[in-house]
């Protein structure tokens, strides 16, 4: 009965990290509801890598895919993209993001994450940003981590229409629709 309940385990454990690759050992302890060290020795057995190791493998093959811009006008760090159609990446609020007075993050570092977000998912070899309609939700502050996730929504011509939603750990913090323009002839 034990090795039905492991590979049963090990498919849901397989299925959970496929959706969310960011969850941590204790998060997946508390969703199979098991110990961390069993999570471990599953990953293990599995060879599933440990969060830091997953999210680095991502990010070098995200950073491998990049087209329309260099991987260092990247803001934040590209952990997933699918050229011409989505691509996620991650940052942390620094203390020389945020403004002295209050810790809030200066707004331009959340717009930065999003238009480089939104130029990398292009299939282009160059483009540039035309239009962006943003919408900053609630206030971020230092210490934070964003999730922003970029999807292109539709292509005509040369224009790309692509949505960005930005999250920290509870909610969306920041929203905006670019259309980025392909220099591409």
């Amino acid at each position: 009965m034990a090795r039905v309940q492991k590979k049963v385990r090990h498919k849901a454990l397989k299925e959970k990290l496929s959706s969310s690759p960011f969850l941590t050992d204790d998060a997946l302890a508390e969703f199979l509801e098991v110990s961390v060290q069993t999570i471990r020795l599953d990953r293990l057995e599995l060879g599933i890598p440990e969060l830091r190791e997953r999210t680095r493998q991502m990010a070098q093959d995200a950073q491998a895919k990049l087209k329309a811009i260099a991987s260092s006008d990247v803001i934040g760090d590209l952990i997933d993209l699918e050229l011409g159609r989505s691509g996620i990446s991650i940052m942390t609020i620094t203390d020389d993001m945020v403004m002295e007075k209050n810790r809030i993050a200066r707004a331009h570092y959340i717009f930065a994450q999003a238009n480089s977000l939104a130029l990398a998912v292009l299939d282009a070899h160059a483009a540039v940003t035309g239009i962006a309609n943003i919408k900053f939700k609630v206030p971020v502050s230092f210490g934070e981590k964003l999730i922003a996730k970029a999807e292109v929504v539709k292509k005509r011509g040369n224009k790309y229409f692509v949505w960005v939603k930005t999250r920290n750990d509870q909610q969306e913090v920041f929203r905006s629709k670019f259309i980025i323009v392909s220099l591409e002839q």
